[in-house]
């Protein structure tokens, strides 16, 4: 094994750490359709979401290299303090709206840490801009729309094939669909969030002078990756699994079948070009354009307004928090463990405050109150409106006397009588 220094592992524990909260964090992008319609049982869910998470992150290495050489300059005078300061916030941000329920992305709030981080420390020259834009920046854009066109599309088809068959009839058939999309997702995940992981623990051995620079991550750091992100799979994201299942629309098996078929496939497609691509927003994207898909869906625009949100305030907060644990990092050995003490502290009272009202597996299916129709909703509603339901026959009363005295002939009452 490399020579590791007591600071290079110092941060490749926090890494790993982050991996951790990471896989909690994303659970939900994989399970929460399958868990909110019933497919499987919340606990099997995430075992086997955690399974391929591990499986995935032995499949590629792309995204790791493009976090360790790409976003960052290693010879820019970035060192492991920076590296720890960047996780620090990223770390931070995951609890905080984890805390909130909100899916927010991880993989931004470990860009905005790194970069942070990095600002503060090693200057501008330290980041590689144009990386930044290409591969993480329109990616974030275009992910979530791209992901939603699909999914709306998937659904709309996907009901127009089974027009006129009862849904009892083909809720069996798309309950197996989902969890085999839903097995896709898992692995798709593991082939991009691992890396992630990956390439910062590589990107601090490089600055340690522990491997070379452009080296591929070691076995050990893609084996320790992969095992940390399915440990904090399995545990489960109850908060956020509820509001991406219960909370941005009501899913039915056919919608959860194509908004994770249409998911993984974005997914998959990213990593094999290296795009380190939030699979948050991929996966929410894909959760909305099922709701719009199916006619007479309501997405809760109230819950999809905060949850945009979060993505556009995750690079910056997490950069923020970053460059003062990197400010207090950059003062010795006394500033790394100052930062290691509050980011204890902060995460501690966050896991405090989220023990008042625990959400877990028995209870992630309890979804939110009804959310008045607004515009956008009523719109939509407008031009797709729901099916209509079985006509209830009309009742009749008998009418007054004519005025020859022979009962006048009973007349239809509407139900808006």
């Amino acid at each position: 094994m490399e020579h590791i220094t007591l600071l290079i592992g110092i941060v490749i524990v926090t890494a790993l750490v982050f991996d951790f909260t990471n896989g909690f964090h994303d659970t939900a992008n994989a399970m929460a359709t399958t868990i909110s319609t019933g497919a499987l049982r919340p606990k099997v869910a995430v075992a086997m979401s955690a399974g391929l998470n591990l499986v995935g992150a032995f499949l590629s290495v792309e995204v790791a290299k493009t976090i360790s050489g790409g976003i960052i300059d290693e010879r820019a005078g970035v060192r492991p303090e920076v590296i720890f300061a960047g996780l620090v916030g990223a770390i931070i941000w995951n609890l905080l709206t984890w805390l909130a329920g909100l899916p927010s992305s991880s993989s931004h709030a470990l860009f905005g840490g790194l970069i942070g981080a990095t600002l503060v420390s090693a200057g501008a020259d330290g980041v590689h801009g144009q990386a930044v834009v290409m591969k993480v920046l329109l990616p974030a854009v275009a992910a979530p729309f791209v992901a939603g066109l699909a999914s709306m599309a998937a659904t709309r088809l996907t009901y127009r094939l089974t027009r006129g068959r009862a849904e009892e009839d083909t809720a069996k058939g798309y309950r197996a669909g989902q969890i085999a999309s839903a097995a896709l997702v898992s692995l798709a995940h593991g082939t991009n969030d691992a890396q992630k992981t990956m390439g910062v623990i590589t990107l601090a051995l490089i600055t340690g002078g522990a491997i070379a620079p452009h080296s591929d991550p070691p076995l050990w750091v893609i084996a320790s990756a992969g095992l940390a992100i399915a440990l904090g799979t399995y545990l489960g994201g109850w908060r956020i699994i509820r509001t991406m299942g219960k909370g941005i629309t009501d899913i039915r098996p056919p919608q959860g079948f194509a908004a994770q078929t249409g998911a993984a496939a974005t997914i998959l497609a990213s990593s094999h070009l290296g795009f380190a691509l939030s699979t948050t927003q991929v996966c929410s994207g894909a959760v909305m354009g099922s709701g719009l898909g199916r006619k007479g869906g309501v997405v809760r625009w109230s819950t999809a307004g905060r949850m945009v949100a979060a993505w556009g305030l995750t690079l910056p907060a997490a950069g923020l928090v970053s460059a003062g644990a990197a400010f207090l990092a950059d003062q010795g050995t006394w500033g790394v463990a100052a930062v290691a003490v509050l980011a204890l502290a902060i995460c501690g009272g966050i896991w405090a405050a989220s023990r008042r009202k625990p959400v877990d597996h028995t209870n992630v299916n309890e979804g939110p109150a009804a959310e008045p129709a607004g515009v956008v909703t009523t719109a939509l509603q407008t031009v797709s409106p729901p099916p209509a339901g079985p006509v209830a026959p009309a009742a009749t009363v008998p009418a007054a006397a004519g005025s020859d005295g022979a009962p006048a002939p009973a007349r239809p009452v509407s139900a808006t009588s």
